[in-house]
């Protein structure tokens, strides 16, 4: 998340690190107490993670859920997002009084939709923080 925003919505935010380069092969880490530097991402592809807290949904059915959305859009989002490590957050529950079930496909309408939102700002060639 140091790397930072990329984009947001309402729910979620999307963070964006560069790759590190691999080490030259004359600098390869000797063993587990090396002080040589490391390449934290060994592949140059596109990776991504969810960030679901428990603070902000409470079930793990929802939890759950939210992150199957995040990586569905995000597959579909792959091929023009740049080669760099990201990170989905969300940042605000969504309001348990407009969706009672922790699973109910209104609920997944909205963070399908959501998510689509966020990931399209950050394809765009010049993607910045969006507001």
């Amino acid at each position: 998340m140091a790397g930072g925003t990329v984009s947001r919505t309402a729910h979620f935010v999307l963070h964006r690190a560069a790759l590190n380069a691999s080490p030259p092969a004359s600098e390869t880490p000797s063993g587990p107490g090396s002080h040589r530097p490391q390449a934290l991402f060994v592949v140059q592809d596109v990776w991504l993670g969810a960030l679901v807290p428990k603070r902000w949904a409470r079930r793990a059915v929802t939890r759950n859920t939210i992150k199957r959305q995040i990586y569905a859009v995000s597959a579909a989002f792959a091929s023009r997002l740049p080669l760099a490590a990201h990170v989905v957050r969300l940042r605000a529950g969504f309001d348990r009084a407009e969706f009672v079930s922790a699973k109910s496909e209104p609920l997944k309408r909205a963070v399908r939709g959501e998510l689509e939102q966020l990931f399209a700002r950050a394809a765009r060639p010049a993607a910045g923080v969006a507001p």
